[in-house]
């Protein structure tokens, strides 16, 4: 040993080992290594770790200011603290500056150069072509932040130009990527992997968007691609992330597997009309609880699988195993209670359903006029057993959903305004509410997951059977005000029920019985819009896409102001894709969208009748729409 390693073994004993910072400069190799150091620790639960991987060098380097800032924000957004927003806010904005540090500079020249020549993207350097990718990434969390920030049209206006920015810088990394020479980069995969997670997530999103949200997108300046039909905007987005997650080892693998298990686990079933793609969700989270098989986010979503199965049960065991996975991250159980709720109203354990959402309202910041309402929706399913001290806790839950309800981006959620509503309905109407977490599962979009396994919805069915038996035995003269809103509501449930269990027939005269009886509805307005999707739906599986698309139409245009409004519209643009794609003779995406419905075989058309005149009294007369076609048509 020489004098100068024992004196470097000598110092390090005596005091400890030096700060890199001292001795040299964060590298861009480094950087990534660590990144993917942290993100390992972070899905394995070591929260803290990560954390405190990133921070140190979060003010000089891209890959840890982004790492940083991106654990800032998933606490952000988990606690919906004002002041954890602030704070991962100010940390974003230092990882934005840190990225436009190491970012191309054009000069005057050279940007308009690039307007009549090709960009010659060997000539940037490693450094630079990942600032622009990690300077994407984080004016994305950026923007998210901006909404959530305070209530005004200013902050709606600059989220809108951070994520067309972030938008821009996606597109330019696109670029880079097909445009360069890649033959001498070991570290293109890290590239790669990050500019397939975004572009293909901008498509995706872009996709299930309404057109009432596109044209607020396009008011700031975000056009997307405006050549792509919607449905190849779906197919490339998915194709981007499936690519990005199958190579193997690079920085943001598992950011597409996120993307994907997210997309084909939740989003499907919560805004579309459509399944998720099972296998694939199962291929990514076989390869990954390999690599992390505690990681509490992939057991989370192995349980969400088994829930969307109809495995409710199972679910539910799972869940408890992701829940009890970690303690680091409190807010995380937070997302287990949620689902675990939802595991009990499907199964009809209402009392077991009504603890987890006393859970979430207690400890939960992210809605409690949510949290409140389904804790009492579940009370008055199970109002024959309640005690008095019970009764009195479920009055006193409703009375305070409206001192709960909250405002993000300067909006009221729509959710927690159907929770106000519901609650006055509950007082006006002598303290109670008619098949009210049944209501909830359709507007979750649930029922199609019901319908995965014949006794879940055979069992709802047969409370729904109880319900409409009591209301019918009312007498006329003894039916209150809510009375047809009541039995409406029962029929789109029933409606909702039979569609899966082989009846569709019965199915269609439960919704047609919604639309004929439209002006007897005091204050559910949305029934009769619902019941018309629930109608075309129908229609496209009979194969009468042309009819389906006239009743859809109808139903997004010619109704305004219910509840719950843009769910639907998420919902009527899925499948008007869908019959889109059919009538292109394009069947290209290999998924059924309502594959759990029956088969109906049947002509003419199951639901409509042609008629020359006006509607006959039994039902609505439909108008002529700017997207639609002359007729007049009676249900």
């Amino acid at each position: 040993m020489n004098l100068n390693t024992m004196l470097k073994v000598l110092l390090t004993e005596r005091f400890g080992r030096p700060q890199r910072s001292r001795v040299c400069a964060m590298d861009l190799s480094t950087a990534m290594e660590e990144a993917r150091l942290a993100c390992s620790y972070f899905f394995n639960n070591r929260f803290e770790e990560a954390r405190a991987l990133m921070k140190p060098w979060a003010h000089k380097s891209m890959y840890h200011g982004l790492g940083y800032g991106t654990f800032m924000y998933l606490q952000a957004i988990m606690t919906f603290d004002p002041k954890d927003i602030e704070l991962a806010i100010e940390t974003l904005k230092q990882s934005v500056e840190v990225c436009n540090k190491f970012r191309r500079k054009n000069t005057i020249g050279e940007s308009l150069g690039k307007m009549v020549k090709k960009v010659d993207y060997n000539s940037f350097t490693k450094e630079e072509i990942h600032a622009e990718l990690c300077y994407a990434e984080c004016l994305l969390l950026r923007a998210v932040l901006t909404f959530m920030e305070d209530e005004t049209l200013i902050s709606f206006l600059k989220g809108g130009m951070k994520i067309r920015a972030c938008y821009q810088s996606y597109k330019e990394c696109w670029y880079i990527l097909e445009g360069r020479d890649w033959s001498k980069d070991a570290d293109k995969m890290h590239f790669e992997s990050g500019v397939r997670m975004g572009v293909g997530a901008f498509n995706l999103m872009i996709s299930q968007l309404p057109q009432k949200i596109l044209k607020l997108l396009e008011f700031v300046g975000f056009s997307g691609n405006k050549s792509c039909q919607v449905r190849d905007q779906k197919s490339m987005g998915l194709s981007e992330l499936e690519r990005g997650f199958h190579l193997e080892g690079s920085l943001r693998r598992v950011l597409c597997a996120l993307v994907l298990l997210g997309y084909h686990l939740i989003a499907t079933y919560v805004l579309g009309t459509s399944e998720g793609d099972l296998k694939m969700a199962q291929t990514i989270l076989d390869d990954h609880l390999k690599l992390y098989p505690n990681g509490a986010w992939f057991l989370f979503f192995a349980a969400r699988l088994e829930y969307v199965k109809g495995n409710f049960d199972l679910a539910i065991e799972k869940y408890t195993i992701s829940l009890n996975s970690q303690n680091e991250w409190r807010q995380f159980h937070h997302l287990c209670y949620w689902e675990l709720m939802w595991c009990c109203i499907m199964s009809a354990q209402f009392k077991d359903a009504e603890e987890y959402a006393d859970k979430l309202l207690v400890e939960s910041k992210w809605s409690k006029a949510t949290y409140a309402y389904q804790k009492a929706c579940c009370m008055c399913m199970r109002m024959d057993e309640l005690t008095p001290s019970e009764k009195q806790e479920l009055s006193e839950t409703m009375r305070s959903i409206p001192g709960l309800k909250q405002r993000i981006a300067g909006k009221s959620l729509p959710v927690e305004k159907f929770a106000v509503k519901k609650s006055a309905r509950f007082f006006a109407q002598g303290e109670t509410l008619c098949l009210s977490a049944l209501e909830l599962i359709y507007a979750w979009n649930g029922f199609k997951i019901l319908a995965k396994r014949y006794e879940n919805v055979e069992k709802i069915f047969t409370i729904i059977e109880r319900e409409m038996r009591r209301l019918e035995s009312i007498r006329v003269e003894q039916r209150g005000e809510y009375f047809w809103d009541d039995y409406l509501l029962a029929h789109l449930v029933k409606g909702s029920c039979l569609a899966y269990m082989n009846s569709p027939l019965q199915a269609e005269e439960c919704f047609k019985f919604i639309v004929s009886n439209e002006k007897k509805l005091k204050e559910d307005t949305y029934l009769v819009p619902n019941a018309l999707l629930e109608l075309g739906l129908l229609l496209l599986r009979a194969n009468d896409l042309e009819q389906s698309r006239i009743i859809l139409e109808h139903a997004k245009n010619n109704y305004k102001g219910y509840s719950l409004e843009s769910r639907l519209h998420f919902r009527v643009h899925a499948t008007l894709n869908k019959i889109h794609s059919l009538q292109k003779g394009s069947q290209s995406e290999g998924l059924d969208p309502i594959g759990n419905y029956p088969s109906i075989s049947r002509s003419p058309s199951p639901c409509l009748a042609k008629t020359s005149g006006t509607t006959n009294g039994t039902g609505p007369h439909f108008k002529t729409t700017k997207n639609s076609k002359s007729i007049s048509t009676a249900l």
